[in-house]
């Protein structure tokens, strides 16, 4: 439920709606800025979990047997309290900021269907909207592969619950911090300068070279590792957990920065219909559906190696070789993407002609 709520409400509801009323040429100003409001978001969220896991334990309160139990209460009391107050903002948002003028020649749209089987059959007609499904279903499974072996030595790092909902919350506060730089500096320049293909391939760059160092010292550790990390005053089970935490922070700044952008950059040129089928079945199934597959990729190893650990070596053939999907089908999109906004560029210059709502831009436009 909780991976739903990341799925349906802020990658399928607010991108939809931020692509309904942006156009190409404001995306690559704002969609910068929109990313800046996540991330930020992050740095307080990992602080808020860091000082919610600590373990003290508070005996006048009516919930909780121990400090981790009034924890978990904590932090779902915080998380349902920024639901409600994402609610009223959308709210107000519809409400008394987006303003929607009918242009008089044009006729009343018709309503969209949203069967997901018809959602999927266009999807599999659509090869512009088939190669984001790729770039969406590739980051998920290679993000979902690594991670698992990431979290396994965490865990034993981190045997205490406690420690390691510490330990994810100060990785989940550096992280927004490294994205939120990100954003405010790179990502809105990088999307101004440089074409959607070379923006879109920064993010499976850096999973693929930090992907090889974490993989190269969790496979190697018996080559030598462990004299260079005795002569560090460390161990090697460290120093993989340290490299998987930086692969974690870079992988993730990277997809809520330049990776959402790009991707979400790839609907606005697209058709209501296209944008509404698409992203639904993109982002409210496909992306579910690539961490599945990842997670079914680890039981299926699980039952031939019983360890992550002795399957490890099989996960990084799979990694690499969903990455090297990942980056085929960027520069398969970056082709149609160029001839899609080309399209749509010359029927710009004719608004009158393509029949849909002008909206009032509340960024030119004082309410």
């Amino acid at each position: 439920m909780s991976e739903l709520w990341s799925a349906i409400i802020f990658t399928v509801l607010f991108w939809g709606f931020a692509n309904e009323v942006t156009s190409v040429r404001e995306a690559k100003r704002f969609y910068g800025l929109f990313s800046l409001g996540a991330n930020i978001s992050g740095i307080f969220a990992g602080k808020a979990a860091t000082m919610l896991s600590k373990n003290v334990f508070l005996p006048y309160l009516p919930y909780g047997n121990s400090a981790w139990e009034q924890s978990v209460l904590f932090l779902n009391m915080t998380i349902l309290l920024a639901g409600v107050l994402i609610m009223v903002i959308f709210r107000y948002l519809n409400g008394r900021v987006m303003i929607f003028e009918p242009i008089a020649s044009a006729k009343k749209a018709s309503k969209v269907k949203m069967s997901m089987r018809n959602n999927f059959r266009y999807l599999a007609k659509s090869k512009y909207l088939l190669s984001i499904a790729l770039i969406v279903l590739a980051y998920n499974i290679s993000i979902n592969l690594v991670e698992v072996v990431w979290k396994n030595q965490l865990k034993q790092l981190y045997p205490n619950p406690s420690d390691f909902t510490n330990f994810m919350g100060q990785t989940m506060m550096y992280m927004g911090l490294l994205a939120t730089c990100t954003s405010l500096f790179l990502t809105g320049f990088c999307l101004r300068k440089f074409s959607w293909t070379s923006n879109a391939l920064i993010p499976p760059i850096i999973m693929l070279v930090t992907g090889i160092c974490f993989f190269f010292v969790v496979l190697f550790d018996h080559y030598q590792l462990p004299y260079f990390a005795a002569f560090l005053g460390s161990s090697s089970l460290l120093i993989s957990v340290i490299l998987g935490t930086v692969q974690n922070c870079l992988a993730r700044a990277s997809k809520y920065t330049l990776f959402d952008a790009t991707k979400e950059l790839a609907f606005v040129p697209l058709s209501k219909e296209s944008k509404l089928k698409g992203k639904s079945a993109i982002d409210g199934v496909g992306s579910r559906l690539g961490k599945s597959g990842g997670s079914f990729i680890h039981q299926i190893l699980l039952l031939m190696f019983f360890t992550v650990s002795a399957a490890t070596p099989v996960v990084a053939i799979l990694f690499f070789s969903v990455i090297g999907l990942w980056i085929g089908s960027v520069f398969s999109l970056g082709k149609k993407f160029s001839t899609v906004t080309s399209e749509q560029e010359n029927l710009d210059r004719n608004p009158q002609e393509s029949g849909v709502m002008k909206a009032t831009n509340p960024l030119e436009k004082p309410v």
